[in-house]
């Protein structure tokens, strides 16, 4: 019986941390900035830092999509398809291993109802002590607020090249 007991204390433990944690996690969901802002940090650090991938997840629907596209070696523009889990799995080791910080340098949001799209333009950096960022790009995200918090549906997101360069109007004046 004191096993089960034990064991019933540990599991309730356990339930009460998740509980405070999402309602930590809440919190970082509330505002649309708040929002912004905790996807950008969650993916950020130092090399050898770890991220916090529970609240990587928790800021997504359930069938949210992460897609990155690039050009080909012919120049043909493509895509990439992946849920948050992923990402976490194609890109999580790279960024704690040789770290990693995206930064949001300008904004264009557009918001019609609980619908929100943004057109967020990043620089990219390996350390938060880097003078230049060793890319740029812009993020396309689309987001829904529930009445409760917001959620983050898809993020498109295409880098930087010589050849396509970010139109001023997605710049900082």
């Amino acid at each position: 019986m004191k096993r089960s007991l034990g064991t019933l204390l540990i599991l309730l433990g356990i339930g009460y941390h998740s509980s405070a944690q999402k309602e930590e996690y809440l919190s970082k969901v509330q505002t649309l900035d708040s929002t912004i802002e905790t996807l950008y940090a969650v993916i950020s650090g130092e090399a050898g830092e770890k991220r916090d991938w529970e609240l990587f997840r928790y800021l997504f629907t359930a069938d949210a999509k992460l897609l990155p596209s690039r050009a080909n070696e012919e120049g043909k523009i493509g895509y990439r398809a992946m849920t948050p889990d992923g990402y976490i799995e194609t890109s999580g080791n790279w960024l704690e291993t040789n770290g990693f910080f995206e930064k949001e340098i300008y904004r264009v949001t557009e918001t019609y109802g609980s619908l929100t799209h943004i057109f967020s333009t990043y620089e990219s950096y390996r350390s938060e002590s880097d003078e230049k960022p060793f890319t740029r790009g812009i993020n396309s995200m689309q987001l829904m607020n529930d009445g409760e918090r917001w959620w983050v549906l898809n993020i498109y997101w295409l880098g930087e090249t010589e050849d396509n360069k970010i139109p001023e109007k997605y710049l900082p004046k």
